[in-house]
């Protein structure tokens, strides 16, 4: 995979190795976050070992692992031997990094948890007596969040209170998601990032094509395609049942993001939603959002529930929906509907997109206590931010478009910010409009004669 950005990431992992002492850093994240190319990126020049777990027997994977380490240190003996247990295996590691640093990165961590349920409690004795005093930099990486977090980083896991890094991967923001897609216009990448969103792993495949309707098709459509059955994979991966939860992903995917909604289209009680969605919520999958004015977020009985990826969006209105059309290679229905309404993936992806830019922009005017979306049951505004300190506030729209936006926008925008209710009779306001399609004479004029307004073409800023 085409490694990209991770600048953050990949810092912090040199700075725990300047540090030139024994190392437990604990890496997890989504499937097809880019968690193993961060690691080969940072053992490429020699620094370790990579080893990743599967669901073979206890005494294969040691043989595995064994025939790694041989290979690393040119040790025939060790390569064909094998190890008995992990213990042997890092006695003989402490050996080795005796005059030297050496990373060993377990990738897929819950794999070995599995096919040993007392993997965590040996690994806490191979810390605390064997590795804890050399130059061992152990990295244990998983994509499973709820086995990571019960095995690792839960007060009940054997492992807990011993991670000297943790490193939480997720998706890149669009910036970022550039790099994928260097030789494309705005308009053609925001077709492909408004369904493979931030995930490296997609957007890897999904750049291969010259068009996503080629990509989707290939990928998604298409029944031995790599994504066909991408959102059943990944929920089987995190829950034994996951039925419910796949329901609830289903109605949000539809638009529906109240817990009552939610419930009348899934069919489940108000009381369950709640229940799962917790869990969804802790496996990332889905998050709760509130108007950005509100005081108590946590306490707000104003939060709806949106979808953490795009992708998930996508797979169940474009993928999941023509299941019966899919399984007999029969794409005109849905490719029909997806020339018809791909354009709202793009426009609610641009309104993201909007805030991301927005959060930047905003601090070269006020640095911005908040960001978010506002909404009451009149009007919703796709972006507001705030200095309190300050009394400055500044309120967005977004406009995916093929056409310009002018005054009667701005006008609108305006009507709008009257409904927040924030600091209402002694506040400094700005505005700002984004447009796919750029901006009217009157408005460009009317740009250069107020402050307080600016105007983005797509993701650039109107001078």
């Amino acid at each position: 995979m085409k490694f990209i950005n991770r600048k953050q990431e990949t810092a912090k992992l040199n700075e725990l190795w300047e540090q030139k002492r024994a190392q437990l850093v604990v890496m997890y994240g989504k499937r097809r976050v880019g968690k193993t190319e961060l690691i080969k990126q940072f053992i490429k020049d020699g620094r370790g070992i990579y080893f990743l777990a599967d669901k073979r027997t206890l005494k294969d994977q040691l043989l595995e692992f064994a025939r790694v380490v041989g290979n690393y240190f040119n040790d025939e003996f060790v390569a064909k031997k094998g190890f008995d247990d992990w213990l042997e295996a890092f006695q003989y590691l402490k050996q080795k990094a005796k005059n030297k640093q050496i990373v060993v990165a377990l990738d897929e961590y819950p794999y070995l948890v599995e096919t040993d349920s007392a993997t965590s409690s040996l690994f806490q004795k191979i810390w605390d007596e064997i590795i804890k005093d050399t130059q061992i930099y152990l990295i244990l990486c998983g994509s499973s969040i709820a086995m990571m977090e019960s095995e690792v980083l839960s007060e009940k896991a054997p492992l807990y209170g011993r991670k000297t890094g943790l490193l939480l991967i997720e998706s890149m923001n669009y910036q970022a998601s550039l790099g994928f897609f260097p030789h494309t216009s705005f308009e053609k990448f925001m077709k492909f990032y408004s369904i493979t969103g931030g995930m490296p792993a997609y957007m890897q495949q999904f750049s291969q094509y010259d068009s996503v309707e080629k990509a989707v098709k290939s990928l998604c459509w298409d029944k031995q395609g790599l994504y066909h059955h991408e959102v059943n994979l990944a929920l089987k991966q995190e829950l034994r049942t996951p039925n419910n939860y796949f329901a609830i992903l289903k109605a949000i995917a539809w638009g529906k993001t109240q817990t009552g909604e939610i419930a009348s289209y899934s069919g489940l009680e108000p009381q369950l939603v709640n229940k799962y969605m917790d869990t969804l919520i802790r496996l990332q999958f889905v998050q709760r959002e509130v108007p950005v004015t509100e005081e108590k977020p946590h306490k707000s009985r104003k939060g709806i529930y949106i979808l953490t990826e795009n992708f998930v969006r996508f797979w169940f209105q474009y993928v999941y929906a023509f299941t019966s059309d899919l399984e007999i290679s029969n794409y005109s229905q849905v490719n029909k509907r997806f020339q018809k309404y791909s354009n709202i993936l793009e426009a609610i992806t641009y309104e993201n997109v909007a805030r991301t830019h927005l959060k930047t922009l905003s601090s070269q005017l006020f640095p911005c206590d908040r960001v978010g979306r506002y909404w009451n049951s009149l009007v919703e505004i796709d972006g507001v931010g705030f200095n309190q300190a300050e009394k400055k506030i500044v309120f967005m729209e977004a406009k995916w478009s093929n056409s310009k936006q002018g005054n009667r926008t701005f006008n609108k925008l305006r009507q709008k910010a009257k409904s927040v209710p924030w600091n209402t009779n002694d506040r400094q306001e700005y505005y700002i409009i984004y447009s796919k399609s750029g901006f009217t004479k009157d408005l460009l004029k009317l740009n250069t004669q107020k402050k307080n307004l600016f105007l983005v073409h797509q993701d650039k800023i109107v001078i």
